[in-house]
Formats: C-alpha cells, sequence, structure tokens
C-alpha cells in the first residue's frame, strides 16, 4: 500500500506532496493539472517499473521526467510492505535518462491493480511479478508487470518470453466463456461481481454464450438486459463495456492470484492497492452515484482477508456525492489539484471532506470551482442580472434586455432566481 508520495522537480508543480489515507483516496482537479500523472507515479512507486515501457500499446504512462533537467529531480514514497514500511528516493540521472535507486529487491506492496481511463489495465502479482531470491542475489527472471490495452483486455495478450511467444492472459471474452463453460466457481464470482458493480435496483446478469459469425469460432459470452435476453458484449454500450472491463480485470487478478500463489505454496496477500484513472469513465450517472461503494466492495468480496485502498481521479461531482455517507476522516482523504492563475503554478492540497448533500452544490465547491452549476450562458445572463440588483440606479430598460438574455439563456421556469428577478423588475415598472 502506498502511505506516502512526494514529487520534487517532477510534473506540473515545483513540489507536489501527498500523505494518503488507508481506504479511499479521492483526487480531483481541471484537465492537465496531473491526476494522471500522479496516478502513474504512485503505479511506478508500487511496482519500480513505468507502464509504457512494459506495453508500447499503451498511450500513457510514459517516464516522467523532470521540470528542469538541470536541477535535481526526486521521487520520494514511503509503502507498507509485506511486513513494514518502507521509505524511499529515487533521483533522476539525465545522462541514463532513468531514476535511480538502490540496488535489490523493491519492497512487496501486495497486489496493484490499475485501470486505466481508456479502458486499459496494468496488474503487478506478488505471486508472479515479484523478484526472487536465490542464496544472496536477486534473480530477476518474472515478467515485470501484466500490462494490457483495451483491446488486449478483451481479446488477450502474448508477449515474448525466453525467446519463445507466450500466452500471459486469455482476455475477457475467452476466460468468460470458459468460466461459463465450466459452470463452476468461477462462473458464480463473476456473476456475484456483476451483480456488485450494477447500480441499485438494476441487475447485470450473463447470458448464453453466442456465436459472432460463420467465420467466427469464438463463443461470445453476451449479457441479459431489460430490452433483450440476450446481447453479445462485443455489441454492449461502452458503458456496459466499462463495466464488463472492470469486473473482469478485477476476477482476472484475484483468480490468477490464488492459483500462482497456491502453486508456489505462497501466502495469499494481505494488501491490495487499486488506481483507477476517470473511475466514472462511460457510466450513466446513476452508475456514477454507485460505483465507488461497487469497486470496495468486489474488493472485499475477493479479498476478505487484505486490507484494501482505493486511489481514484474523478470529475464527476456525483462520485464525491456518493463517498458522502461512508466518508471516514481516519480512512479516507480527498486530494485536489489547482492552478494558482496569479502564479501559473499548480498546487495539490490535501482538502477538508466537507458533505455538501444536493449534488449541484459539489460542482461549486472546490473540487471543480464552478461558479454556476447552470449552464455557461445561464451563468452570465444571471452574472448580469446580480450586477444590476446590486446598482444604485438600476433602470427598467437594462432590467427587461436582460430578462431578454435570461429567457433567451434557457434559464428553466422553475429556476428560484426567477423570484428574487421578478419581483425585481416588477418593482422598477412600478407594479404593485
Amino acid at each position: 500500500m502506498l502511505e506516502y508520495l512526494r514529487l520534487e522537480n517532477v510534473g506540473p508543480a515545483p513540489s507536489m506532496e501527498m500523505e494518503l489515507a488507508p481506504r479511499l483516496n479521492l483526487l480531483t482537479g481541471d484537465n492537465g493539472l496531473g491526476k494522471s500523472f500522479l496516478l502513474d507515479v504512485a503505479w511506478w512507486a508500487l511496482t519500480r517499473r513505468w507502464t509504457q515501457e512494459l506495453n508500447g500499446n499503451l498511450t500513457s504512462g510514459y517516464r516522467a521526467m523532470p521540470r528542469d533537467v538541470k536541477k535535481p529531480a526526486t521521487i520520494s514514497f514511503r509503502i507498507q510492505s509485506k511486513t513494514k514500511p518502507v521509505e524511499y528516493t529515487s533521483k533522476y540521472s539525465p545522462r541514463d535518462e532513468r531514476w535511480i535507486g538502490k540496488a535489490g529487491r523493491p519492497a512487496n506492496p501486495g497486489l496493484v491493480i490499475y485501470a486505466h481511463a481508456d479502458g486499459g489495465f496494468s496488474v503487478w502479482d506478488p505471486a508472479r511479478n515479484y523478484w526472487r531470491t536465490r542464496g544472496k542475489e536477486d534473480v530477476q527472471d518474472t515478467i515485470p508487470a501484466y500490462v494490457f490495452s483495451p483491446q488486449e483486455v478483451w481479446n488477450g495478450r502474448t508477449i515474448d518470453v525466453g525467446g519463445k511467444p507466450t500466452l500471459i492472459c486469455r482476455g475477457l471474452i475467452d476466460d468468460w466463456a470458459i468460466w461459463i463453460r465450466e459452470n463452476g466457481q468461477y462462473a458464480k464470482v463473476i456473476a456475484r461481481v456483476l451483480d456488485f458493480l450494477a447500480p441499485p435496483g438494476e441487475s447485470l446478469e450473463i447470458g448464453p454464450l453466442l456465436r459472432l459469425s460463420v467465420n467466427d469460432a469464438r463463443d461470445i459470452p453476451s449479457i441479459k438486459t431489460p430490452y433483450a435476453d440476450a446481447v453479445r458484449i462485443v455489441h454492449a454500450s461502452a458503458g456496459m463495456r466499462r463495466i464488463m472491463g472492470l469486473a473482469y480485470m478485477l476476477m482476472w487478478s484475484w483468480v490468477e492470484h490464488l492459483r500462482n500463489a497456491d502453486l508456489q505454496g505462497l501466502i495469499r496477500t494481505n494488501q491490495v492497492t487499486m488506481l483507477f484513472d476517470e473511475i466514472e469513465s462511460h457510466l450513466h450517472p446513476r452508475w456514477q452515484r454507485s460505483i465507488l461503494l461497487s469497486v470496495l466492495g468486489v474488493a472485499d468480496l475477493m479479498h476478505k482477508h487484505a486490507k484494501v485502498q482505493l486511489i481514484a481521479a474523478t470529475h464527476s461531482p456525483l462520485v464525491l456525492s456518493s463517498a458522502e455517507p461512508f466518508f471516514d476522516d481516519t480512512k479516507d482523504a480527498w486530494f485536489d489539484l489547482d492552478l494558482d492563475r496569479a502564479s501559473g503554478l499548480v498546487e495539490l492540497r490535501r482538502r477538508p471532506f466537507v458533505h455538501h448533500g444536493d449534488v449541484s452544490n459539489w460542482l461549486t465547491s472546490e473540487a471543480f470551482d464552478l461558479k454556476d452549476a447552470r449552464s455557461r450562458e445561464a451563468e452570465d445572463a444571471i452574472e448580469h442580472a446580480r450586477a444590476l440588483l446590486r446598482s444604485k440606479r438600476p433602470t427598467l430598460a437594462r432590467a427587461r434586455a436582460i430578462d431578454a438574455e435570461l429567457r433567451a439563456a434557457g434559464l428553466s421556469g422553475i429556476d428560484p432566481f426567477w423570484v428574487r428577478w421578478s419581483t425585481f423588475v416588477d418593482r422598477l415598472a412600478g407594479k404593485p
């Protein structure tokens, strides 16, 4: 688990620091301020490899670079390893173009699962990716991590291992088909996982195996929907595919960890760290409202005896609002990235988590910094109206012009602003 992260002369700010909470960490901020970058660095701190180095099909996850290559750049972090906290500082070497640290095995942070915003996944498994020791020497003969592009999540990935093409993951389509045909433990678990991830009042049920065409020998899993008993998963919506991808990779990482830990006589991991970039990606607001608890619930289902930490970046006020019923300052934290326009620098702050109730209040909070929860046109029109309300010499002509602007902006007829505004206009018009 990741407990602490500090960057100096790296990324969008001269210095960034995070003291992470043990259960839930929410990360907000405008586009381009560094949310995905921080998740990439968190993955590297936990696994010591950049995802793009392990799979060139990814369009993200590149090695972090110094802001100013002429100045020292460091990444410091503290990890709760299998037995104790381990602190570490890595320095960037411009000559070597890489991050340099002490030799030897890195700390074992437990199982690490990284859900990328585009539907790709990365998994680091201590039963499969951890360096081994023979005598007094480290033997780095294992795959460093499992990194999948979105297409590889569904269709599988083959890599070169010891000079031979090796299938390291069959992919969602084939594995689901196998689990369904076997109709054993894994079929039951994936059904429960899908049920967890569905929002309250809805269900995601597995349908029969179907063919896609006469030239495709694969059995394609299907799901049951309110409008059809069987929809092939390749025909499902982007939101449904996102949920199925999450379900599959959470399931696959658990299944493979259990199999390989048992195969090697290892104790199953007691720690799971999950990194989610844009956790609400492609999801309807109804699903956004439940995804946090759903992911934590799935992790608890699969890893009953492990500590689970979730670090999630989000643009959704519904995700923030959904955390209100269970957010605990002793277990959870909220970090926010802001641009100081005066200095032109990005600032990372741990903010107190405030209950805002109505989701529109989150839009105007420090998380999203909107002046108004309405459209931009309505926001501008109301600003003009408020300026006239504050004016010492308002005119009826100006009020009528702004009234027309409010209506042209599509301000709802039931918007509470109309009460104050209509009273003001009537008074200017001399109406009782």
